[in-house]
């Protein structure tokens, strides 16, 4: 798995390598193509299944988002094609130790290596995409879509945040991934809702 997950991040940041190879992972994300509306990315656990969700939720009508393939090449790709961006980004060490119980499996140097492969490649286009934190995106994401809207020219619909509406959209992203795996110690690994155990493991992995 390590010299794998090494050479996966070390191939993300180049869209004609690491494209291809996300549309062959089945079940793994939605790769960008001429056809894209908007692309939502960011490394792991930084907001992305809210975000996605709350768009489109707020839309109210299809929408092909691109996401969850956590490559920079994702994103490189839409600034080529001019189609809107927006990349989340979390405080490096909520976002690698939440990568890292995600999957222990990954040792928490080439986590943190990869942090950084994902963000490095986007710096020299940062005037090219809109960003967002983590906690705009689950504070007040209404505000991240209407930068959006001002950024690019499009009027995608506000997400209302209103507590209704977040319990909703985290009510939609479990259900999800109750299809994935059942409820227990794995579950609560993954799932990308608040989680009380994942906070326990994150105490004793923070130092």
């Amino acid at each position: 798995m390590g010299m794998l997950y090494e050479l996966k991040t070390l191939v993300a940041r180049y869209p004609p390598l690491a494209l291809p190879v996300a549309r062959l992972r089945r079940g793994h994300g939605e790769v960008v193509s001429r056809h894209t509306d908007i692309v939502i990315e960011g490394f792991p656990r930084t907001g992305s299944s809210f975000a996605v969700a709350a768009f489109r939720r707020a839309q109210g009508r299809p929408v092909n988002v691109a996401h969850h393939v956590h490559a920079p090449a994702q994103v490189i790709a839409a600034v080529r094609w001019k189609i809107p961006a927006l990349v989340l980004i979390r405080r490096p060490e909520d976002s690698v130790l939440s990568h890292v119980i995600r999957n222990p499996e990954i040792p928490m140097a080439q986590a943190i290596s990869a942090f950084e492969r994902f963000y490095g490649p986007l710096l020299p286009i940062r005037d090219r995409f809109v960003a967002a934190t983590f906690e705009e995106v689950v504070d007040d994401f209404g505000k991240v879509i209407d930068r959006v809207n001002q950024r690019y020219g499009t009027d995608f619909v506000s997400f209302e945040h209103t507590e209704e509406n977040a319990a909703s959209v985290l009510a939609e992203i479990e259900e999800d991934y109750f299809t994935r795996d059942p409820p227990g110690e794995r579950f609560e690994r993954i799932v990308p809702r608040p989680s009380e155990r994942r906070l326990q493991i994150k105490e004793e992995l923070s130092e």
